[in-house]
């Protein structure tokens, strides 16, 4: 409890000075953001301001992760450099993203087949070695597991064939971790359109996972008076909690300078890294589908835009004219377009995210109390 404390509070600390800090330097280097010319005309005041805050975010996490294991006296465990493996290379492929944005002087960056392509390379490179038998602890525990799960593991054993079924057991598994590390990053970008409203949500979501985490490792198989029918085979939930805790700290420190009205952006480079190290938590803490319930908010962002995309298209397509469901996507926007202040939209958002955020643990909780 002491190191998930530690890193929280670090990396609040840290995240805090270290915004402010590149607020300064990214105005010095005019890296500011382009706004969709589309977009809420009430936007357009924004043009400019700085943005990769996102990497402050990172830095911060990192920082508050290993200073806490640092005065802990513990080691990092492989669980926890898998998790940072997907922060700071879904962070690298947002800062190019918005670095070209910002160079290029204009609200698009890297192609989306270029953005794919890095998205591909971080996701499958963590699925591959999350699931590598050669990071299983001494109970035989692989940080993921080779079964899709809600809150306990359940169907079939994608590699629990031999030879061909082996490895298309174990491609289709790499396929279904791409699909949530990809999905959840993009979901997370498509969040971050209003000041405060990711870097909130996130620290809420996060805070989630972090008391889940503890949970888990205090009902973790192989404890003593933990019994067997109600314990959790999950790797590594300590430091699980400790990383949850100081991503949720970081986002904290952010929001003092991101919220609205907004002296610094997040971008890409934070907004792509929350999303695939929450997809991250989801697949080594074993609860996929609940990432469903608890990032309710960020499903429903993107369940807009696609429902818009397609009416779109199928209207187009058959009447000649075509139509839209929504004034706007995604889904923050329509709100903005009927009249809402931005700062309601971002708070009755938050309190949306909150009550998906406690139907979650809920669920979780009962659970467990039924299989006692």
């Amino acid at each position: 409890m002491r190191a998930i404390l530690l890193s929280g509070a670090i990396a609040l600390l840290f995240s805090l000075l270290g915004t402010r800090f590149a607020i300064v330097q990214f105005t010095k280097l005019g890296y500011g953001q382009e706004i969709r010319e589309d977009g809420p005309t009430t936007h357009r005041t924004k043009r400019g301001t700085p943005t990769m805050g996102g990497v402050a975010i990172v830095i911060s996490v990192v920082v508050g992760y290993f200073a806490a294991k640092l005065l802990t006296g513990d080691a990092p465990s492989a669980t926890a450099y898998l998790l940072l493996f997907l922060l700071v290379g879904m962070a690298a492929v947002g800062f190019v993203d918005d670095f070209i944005k910002v160079f290029m002087q204009r609200n698009l960056g890297l192609r989306a087949w270029s953005k794919m392509v890095g998205q591909t390379l971080v996701a499958v490179g963590f699925g591959a070695v999350a699931i590598h038998p050669g990071l299983a602890n001494d109970d035989g525990i692989t940080p993921a597991a080779d079964q899709l799960s809600f809150i306990r593991d359940f169907g079939p054993h994608f590699l629990g064939g031999d030879g061909v079924l082996y490895w298309l057991g174990g491609a289709l598994l790499l396929g279904i971790f791409w699909i949530m590390v990809t999905g959840t990053s993009n979901a997370t970008n498509l969040t971050d359109g209003l000041d405060g409203l990711l870097a909130a949500s996130s620290a809420i979501v996060f805070a989630a996972y972090t008391i889940i985490s503890i949970w888990q490792n205090n009902q973790r198989c192989g404890r003593p008076s933990v019994e067997i029918g109600t314990c959790y085979e999950v790797r590594d939930p300590l430091d699980m909690a400790i990383l949850g805790a100081a991503i949720s700290g970081a986002c904290i420190g952010f929001l003092w300078w991101n919220a609205s009205p907004a002296k610094i952006f997040m971008g890409d480079t934070g907004s792509l890294a929350l999303g695939s190290v929450l997809a991250g938590f989801a697949i080594l803490s074993h609860t996929e589908f609940l990432l469903i319930i608890l990032g309710g908010l960020f499903v429903t962002e993107t369940v807009s835009v696609i429902l818009q995309t397609g009416w779109f298209k199928i209207t187009r397509k058959v009447t000649g004219t075509p139509k839209r469901i929504f004034r706007m996507t995604p889904i923050h926007h329509h709100f903005e377009m009927l009249g809402w202040e931005q700062v309601t939209v971002v708070i009755r958002f938050w309190i949306i995210t909150g009550l998906c955020v406690a139907a979650g643990l809920g669920i979780f909780y009962a659970e467990w109390v039924a299989t006692i």
